[in-house]
């Protein structure tokens, strides 16, 4: 869900994605290439991004790979944005709930 969002605020190469995401959670979501490059070749193949390369110039001989998200993509960000939410609101009202019965003292 969150490579698709950061996704949804502008094109990004895989090591940028990696960037972003742990400066946005200061640290706390650390993805690897071996985690996210694989990740990325599933939402591509779901038809969820699509990719193409930019060659800068001449001294930087590979392009980088850029991910784009497409319609569906933003659907599907959007859809597991909801789920998340459904997720954390009834998460929240168990702990609540354990709370108010004085079950929570740990």
């Amino acid at each position: 869900m969150l490579v698709l969002k950061l996704l949804k605020e502008k094109d990004m190469y895989g090591y940028e994605i990696i960037q972003k995401l742990e400066e946005l959670s200061e640290g706390y979501h650390s993805l690897k290439e071996g985690t996210l490059y694989p990740m990325l070749y599933k939402f591509e193949d779901k038809g969820w991004v699509e990719s193409y390369k930019v060659s800068f110039d001449e001294e930087r001989k590979i392009p980088r790979k850029y991910y784009k998200i497409t319609e569906h993509g933003k659907i599907e960000a959007f859809n597991q944005d909801m789920a998340w939410h459904i997720l954390n609101e009834k998460t929240n009202r168990v702990l609540r709930y354990i709370d108010n019965k004085g079950g929570g003292n740990l």
